[in-house]
Order: C-alpha cells, then sequence, then structure tokens
C-alpha cells in the first residue's frame, strides 16, 4: 500500500529544513564546498528521501526502518549545525533558526516513528 509523503508533516518539515541549509550553506568558504558544505547537504537531504522512499515500501517494517533512518541523518543534520556555528561560518541569528526547524522536525519525525510502531 503506497503512502503518500506529501502528507506527512515529518516530511515537509524535512524538506523546509532541507532547503534553510542550503540557503546557508551558500555562503561557506570555497575550501569547504566538498568538505563541510557537502555534508550538511547531503545529510539533510537524507532526512526527506529516506521518507519519501519509506512511503513507497510496500510492508510497515520497512516503512518504519526508512523512517528511523531517516531520523539518523536529521541527527546528523543536529551535530553539522553546530559545527559551522563555532567555525564561524554562519552567525548565531542562522543557527538559532536551524536549530528550531531542527527541533521541530525532529519532534514530528519521532512521534511518526512511535506511531508506526504502535500501529503494528
Amino acid at each position: 500500500m503506497a503512502r503518500d509523503h506529501r502528507n506527512l508533516q515529518a516530511f515537509k518539515l524535512a524538506d523546509e529544513l532541507a532547503l534553510t541549509v542550503y540557503q546557508h550553506t551558500i555562503g561557506f568558504p570555497t575550501e569547504e564546498r566538498y568538505g563541510l558544505c557537502s555534508q550538511m547537504r547531503r545529510a539533510s537531504v537524507s532526512v526527506p528521501t529516506n521518507i519519501v522512499e519509506g512511503c513507497a515500501r510496500e510492508t510497515d517494517a520497512d516503512y518504519r526502518r526508512f523512517l528511523v533512518m531517516a531520523f539518523g541523518s536529521l541527527r546528523e543534520v543536529g551535530y553539522l549545525i553546530d559545527l559551522p556555528s563555532r567555525l564561524g561560518y554562519i552567525n548565531d541569528t542562522v543557527a538559532a533558526q536551524l536549530h528550531e526547524q531542527y527541533d521541530h522536525a525532529a519532534r514530528v519525525l519521532s512521534n511518526l516513528i512511535k506511531q508506526v510502531r504502535t500501529d503494528k
């Protein structure tokens, strides 16, 4: 049974976070293009794409597995927000915005995972 990822708040929040990460990594130093910038972007895009892929899976077990992978990538993004902030690549206001989006996405995705686990 195909699920529509576009109806999930977790997907919408993850998608918005990925967009915000892309917007704020544009100004990273050139030498970080293939380093921290690339890692932040890949991790942030991994969250919504894993949700999309999970929604396309037929079994609930596969769906849960991809949601958990999305959550792992989201946690990676949480760390990757801190590092450029400490390096001075993003200012405190941007870091706070990213953390707020991260926290909201993490709460919603965590709740979705709990819901899917109890719906067995």
